[in-house]
């Protein structure tokens, strides 16, 4: 072989290298989670979504008029605008928040939820999540007892009569097998847990997510919106994938019950992946193409993924490229109003396909404005 001949070889063999770790670089960027366009990153747009909920009145699941008490979706929108503060570190909005939340402990007192259902229970994740940032004692006491009731003896007049064997054992007396619960029990168990250090709070937590896993996830690891209706509704699996990302972010390795949470998650992460829409969006119900591209679950789907890669659950570049996808298209959604567009109203369960895919489509509706928050939460963490 001749000079020029092992010369030509050298030169290609150098532009082989370069080409593959510009190709190498090319796949980090499209996974990256930390460097984003210009009105595109987490502290920009969750500072407008936050600032704005705070300004919002009490709503009632975007119909007309007050609600009695605060809503599930308002209760997760304020525990994403709280945390989001925390991440971005700006204390102003904390101070804003904790002002909203002191009108319940005098005027607005019967706002409170009687805590005797999952969707009023979730509460008590606020007031702790401000003790933790405050040290203010007061929304420590109120949300341990919230907590500790949702594991006391059973009360109130919506207790059925399944969820008394469930009690029997061990697990809460609101236990109902409703996939959104897995977000509405944990969440509050998992704040418990941070705000005091008490191993029985996560304890709880993760038996009864094993529970919901056993019963309901299916063999490709997604679930069903309730036994008897065979269809993946996407917001109803996001509680799911919300409910298991933010225990796992607790839960201790040593807990029993850790791996086969780890592995239900895993299992549901790469169904969903493989569903994900070629611009980023997950659909109204997951598999199928017809129906439309929703943002709630989306912003649901992609802050789960955002927590696995974060905390080396998921795989960086696979996960990280859908989760980036996710987040660039779900915040194209958000009107001038910083109301976020495409939400599924809420939604009973029903045995009718079509149903589903008539869902009314609101705006600035809270399930999908909450969703933002833990995504732009996740990606400062």
């Amino acid at each position: 072989m001749n000079k020029n001949s092992i010369l030509g070889i050298a030169c290609l063999a150098s532009a082989l290298t370069v080409m593959g770790q510009a190709n190498l670089y090319a796949q980090s960027k499209d996974a990256d989670l930390k460097n984003w366009p210009k009105g595109a990153s987490p502290k920009e747009v969750g500072t407008k979504i936050a600032y704005h909920f705070n300004e919002t009145p009490h709503t009632n699941f975007n119909r007309p008029g007050p609600p009695k008490v605060i809503t599930y979706p308002e209760t997760c929108t304020w525990y994403g605008a709280l945390t989001f503060a925390k991440e971005n570190k700006d204390n102003k909005l904390v101070k804003k928040l904790q002002e909203r939340f002191e009108p319940l402990f005098g005027v607005e007192a019967k706002m409170i939820p009687i805590p005797d259902h999952v969707d009023y229970s979730v509460f008590g994740s606020v007031p702790l999540e401000l003790y933790m940032q405050t040290k203010e004692k007061k929304y420590l006491d109120l949300g341990l007892s919230i907590a500790d009731k949702q594991w006391g003896p059973p009360e109130g007049p919506r207790v059925v009569k399944e969820s008394q064997g469930y009690y029997d054992q061990g697990y809460t007396w609101q236990t109902r097998l409703w996939i959104d619960d897995m977000f509405m029990i944990t969440a509050l168990q998992a704040q418990a847990y941070r705000a005091t250090g008490d191993q029985k709070y996560i304890d709880r937590a993760a038996k009864e997510m094993v529970l919901y896993l056993d019963q309901l996830q299916k063999p490709n690891g997604l679930f069903y919106h309730a036994p008897d209706v065979p269809y993946y509704w996407a917001r109803g699996d996001g509680w799911m994938a919300v409910g298991m990302a933010e225990l796992l972010r607790s839960l201790p390795k040593t807990n029993p019950n850790h791996a086969r949470i780890m592995k239900g998650y895993k299992d549901m992460m790469a169904s969903l992946l493989k569903y994900q829409a070629e611009d980023g969006m997950w659909r109204q119900l997951i598999d199928k193409p017809e129906s439309w591209p929703e943002t709630s679950a989306t912003g649901m789907f992609t802050f789960a993924m955002i927590t696995g890669v974060k905390n080396g659950w998921l795989d960086k570049e696979l996960y990280g490229k859908a989760a980036r996808k996710g987040w660039l298209k779900l915040i194209t959604y958000i009107n001038e109003n910083n109301d976020i567009t495409e939400v599924c109203e809420g939604t009973n369960k029903k045995n009718d396909l079509q149903y589903y895919l008539d869902r009314k489509r609101n705006i600035g509706d809270l399930h999908g404005q909450a969703p933002i928050l833990w995504c732009a939460t996740a990606l400062l963490r």
